[in-house]
């Protein structure tokens, strides 16, 4: 049974959401969005209309291929780390595709230790059991950062205990850990993980909190989000909200949609991609040409999943 405050908390943020929703709606209508030109650090093309067209004039079919282009590309972009990490976060809404846990676990290679991090906490959200075994060898990568995050992933997110020991290595701080604690073999890296600089390492990026968001993860994520405006409670009251399949939070979830603070619109796509429902196809096709990237980025994960038959069964690829 749900705690009664629990059920009275989430009642609150529907409340909350719905008149901020409507607030930002109202004012979205006397000032609308510009078409920007801006592009995270990168430029926008001045060929948006035409490609406002094309997206008119393609077949879902056509549409679906070209959102997989977009996240494809973005994910393999080897100029712009954070470019990389929110295509991560996009691609973690298809849990249900074999090619997009692909993706992912290519992204644990990359060399930058940022984007490996956030291919593991993209693991975690697609609760996908065929990214358990790509997590667990990077519970031996060289840098403490990542192998916190595999280790508290598989953890919380898959109930797997092979970082058990690292895990265990980091709550005795500079003291031994109890080998009676341990199961299971020890890692390489567990056995430094009681050295000041290493735990400041972990330190400083768990302060902050180990997050996937729209733009991002890392101190480049956190910049964009403030740069641009992104407000935090806010995507995080639409997280919680779209564990209820409501009619009244898709509502809300679409009226979001134009809703000026980016990471707002990126979060509400996302939720109205999960419902799988395939009139919503032309609501979230209006994103595909967004002027931020995360919400384009966003868009295309929301177009594959609200049409892909697959996702409809809501089951992870195993």
């Amino acid at each position: 049974m749900v705690p009664a405050h629990s059920l009275a908390t989430r009642s609150i943020l529907k409340i909350l959401l719905a008149i901020s929703l409507w607030a930002t709606s109202a004012l979205a209508q006397e000032n609308p969005r510009p078409a920007a030109v801006e592009n995270g650090s990168q430029s926008v093309s001045a060929a948006a209309a035409s490609t406002v067209a094309q997206t008119a004039a393609e077949t879902p079919a056509e549409a679906i291929k070209r959102c997989w282009q977009s996240l494809t590309d973005s994910v393999q972009d080897a100029k712009h780390t954070e470019t990389r990490t929110q295509a991560l976060n996009a691609l973690s809404s298809l849990g249900w595709s074999a090619r997009a846990d692909g993706l992912i676990a290519t992204a644990m290679k990359d060399p930058n230790l940022d984007v490996r991090t956030a291919a593991i906490l993209a693991a975690g959200k697609t609760k996908s059991h065929s990214l358990i075994e790509p997590v667990r060898r990077l519970l031996d990568d060289a840098e403490p950062q990542v192998v916190f995050a595999a280790a508290t992933t598989l953890w919380k997110q898959f109930a797997d205990k092979s970082g058990e020991d690292i895990l265990a290595a980091i709550a005795a701080g500079d003291r031994k850990a109890n080998p009676s604690l341990i199961h299971g073999a020890e890692h390489d890296i567990s056995r430094t993980l009681h050295s000041p600089s290493a735990l400041e390492k972990i330190g400083l990026v768990t302060g902050a909190g180990l997050v996937l968001g729209p733009f991002g993860f890392s101190i480049s994520a956190v910049e964009y989000s403030l740069k641009n405006g992104g407000d935090s409670a806010r995507i995080q009251a639409i997280d919680l909200l779209a564990e209820d399949k409501t009619e009244g939070v898709r509502d809300q979830m679409k009226s979001a949609l134009d809703d000026k603070d980016p990471g707002v619109r990126a979060a509400a796509v996302k939720v109205l991609g999960n419902f799988h429902r395939s009139h919503d196809s032309k609501a979230i096709a209006t994103l595909l040409t967004d002027p931020k990237l995360p919400v384009r980025l966003a868009a295309a994960a929301a177009y594959i999943d609200c049409l892909n038959s697959s996702a409809k069964t809501g089951t992870p690829h195993r």
